[in-house]
């Protein structure tokens, strides 16, 4: 069954960075689009990045945009964001999702990043 496994999330001050990873199973995974969401306290589901199957074409949500980068590496099966100039608005419980916005979709447990001086 498809398995997204999250790390890498952790405590950073403001202007910090972090990379976090998601090691996939159970499918495929060089002929899907993969993205990252995240979840804040108390909001719903928020998209932040994708990218298509063969990683060369990338979208960003403008909270995001210019400081995260999202890229995969298909050999290893990994999917990759990296989060830089973070800011306390980014604190949120991150996910990596196939198919996300779908009736399949599926996510990991998800990586907390907390950001806060």
């Amino acid at each position: 069954q498809v398995q997204l496994v999250e790390s890498g999330g952790g405590l950073a001050q403001p202007g910090g960075s972090l990379r976090l990873s998601c090691a996939a199973s159970g499918f495929t995974f060089s002929s899907y689009a993969m993205s990252w969401a995240r979840q804040a306290p108390g909001k719903g589901l928020e998209w932040v990045s994708g990218i298509n199957s063969d990683g060369t074409d990338t979208d960003y949500a403008d909270s995001v945009k210019g400081r995260f980068t999202i890229s995969r590496d298909n050999a290893k099966n990994t999917l990759y964001l990296q989060m830089n100039s973070l800011k306390p608005e980014d604190t949120a419980l991150y996910y990596c999702a196939k198919d996300l916005g779908t009736d399949t979709a599926t996510t990991g447990q998800g990586t907390q990043v907390t950001v806060s001086s």
